[in-house]
């Protein structure tokens, strides 16, 4: 059973650290803009699995450290947090969603709708591409 629900910033933590960055002090998974967000919490069996944080200035939302927990990827789990924070922006009248995601990533992104742009970056020991998806209003 899954269930996807607003979470209080401080919940993402351990899950971003686990997924993304486990050689690493536990702080590095902070955003210092953290509790301006909308986080979002997939619990798969009543347990905390998976986490998403949503930005926004005006109509225009960025997510930001998407994390599956390594023991459940594989499963659909992003894709059920990617289709539900896509309708949260949709019903935010939203007009663009946008990442920066990591380029051993980009074919996740490619399956909603994402393209690449020109900007890409390196940091934190991996290469990043900015993309992005029009959202119809």
């Amino acid at each position: 059973m899954v269930q996807i629900e607003q979470i209080f910033p401080s919940l993402t933590w351990r899950i971003r650290h686990e997924t993304m960055y486990p050689d690493e002090p536990f702080d590095i998974v902070k955003l210092k803009d953290d509790f301006d967000g909308i986080h979002f919490g997939l619990y798969l069996e009543h347990r905390l699995t998976g986490v998403v944080s949503l930005f926004h200035e005006g109509d225009v939302y960025q997510f930001r450290k998407l994390a599956i927990l390594p023991s459940a990827q594989k499963l659909g789990l992003g894709s059920q947090l990617m289709d539900y924070i896509l309708d949260f922006c949709k019903i935010q009248k939203a007009t663009k969603l946008w990442c920066n995601a990591r380029i051993n990533a980009k074919e996740f992104y490619y399956k909603f709708g994402f393209h690449e742009t020109d900007k890409t970056f390196f940091k934190d020991g991996h290469d990043f591409v900015v993309m992005e998806k029009e959202l119809s209003s």
